[in-house]
Parts: structure tokens; sequence; C-alpha cells
């Protein structure tokens, strides 16, 4: 029904009608362009050739939107992917921020930690420092007072012995042994 109503369409259109002379006859190029017209037509109707090209037509369709589905499915995929590599970069950022803030706790901890240590040396150090002061203040003093004792028996001696005679030095000595007998017994 639809081609009768195009041939039609196009036979009323046709500029044969507005021609001169008998319209049947070969010698009439307008009926003759008519005629080869229509077994064109018919032979792409008797050919298929509409339902093939709109087969075609179809078909590429189907491929167009088979097409935008991947096209589509790709790009969610793709959304997804950026979406997880965000996501992974924000963990690394923050893990990353993680170590850092760590780090600087440990080494905050080993500054305080280093600065006890050298207190300590410090105060060991002070504490020796006092101590071998201390032993050569101690050691000054014994050596004056050994120097002060050595003198004192010398001069000691020189004064007894010009003071002093043979019979005291005597008696001196026997009361010494005296003593000494005294003190062991």
């Amino acid at each position: 029904m639809r081609i009768t109503a195009t041939l039609f369409a196009l036979f009323a259109a046709s500029p044969a009608l507005a021609a001169s002379g008998p319209f049947l006859s070969l010698k009439n190029t307008n009926f003759v362009v008519l005629i080869s017209f229509l077994l064109f037509v018919g032979l792409i109707v008797a050919l298929k050739v509409p339902g093939k090209i709109g087969e075609m037509l179809d078909k590429r369709a189907a491929g167009i939107k088979s097409d935008l589905d991947e096209a589509r499915a790709l790009r969610e995929e793709a959304q997804t992917l950026l979406a997880s590599y965000e996501r992974k970069q924000k963990e690394v950022q923050d893990q990353a921020a993680r170590i850092v803030e760590h780090a600087k706790a440990e080494a905050a901890a080993a500054a305080d930690k280093a600065k006890e240590d050298l207190k300590g040396t410090i105060a060991r150090r002070l504490q020796a420092a006092e101590e071998q002061i201390a032993s050569a203040e101690a050691g000054a003093v014994k050596e004056v007072r050994d120097r002060a004792v050595a003198v004192a028996i010398a001069a000691a001696r020189d004064v007894i012995a010009k003071q002093m005679t043979a019979a005291d030095g005597n008696k001196l000595i026997d009361e010494a042994i005296a003593e000494v007998g005294d003190k062991l017994h």
C-alpha cells in the first residue's frame, strides 16, 4: 500500500502530464523516462533493496548502540578506577602524614633522651671532677702536713740535740722503753 501511494505521488508530480502530443508513445521522452523510472523502482522493490537498506540501518543502529553501551561501561569503569585511585592517593597521603608525625615524635623523644643522657654525663663528669679536686686538695693538705711534720721533727731534733745532754738522752730512752713495755703487756 505504501509503495502504491509512493508511485501515485511520483506519477502525479511528473512533468509528463504537461507534455503536448500523445503521451503513450515511445517518441515522447517524458513517457520513456516515466517507464524507465517505474522499471527502476520496480527492480529496486523486487530485489528488496529497501528491506536490505533497513536491515543495514538496523545493524548500524545496533552497532552504534553497542558502541555507546560499551563506551558507557568503559566510562563507568574509568570513573570507578579514578575514585579508587583517588581513595588510594588519599590513604597514601594520610599514611605519609602519619609516618612524618611519628618520625617527628620519635625525633623529639630521641632529642629528649639525648638531653637527659647529656645531663647525666655532665653530672657524672662534674662529680668526677669534684672528686679529683677533693682528692688533689686532700693530697695537697696531706703533703703540707707531712712537710710541716718533717720540718717540725727536724726543728725539734735540732733543738733537742742542742739542749740535750747524753744523760738526758739515756733517761729518755729508758722511759720510752718502759712505756713501750707497759703498752705491750
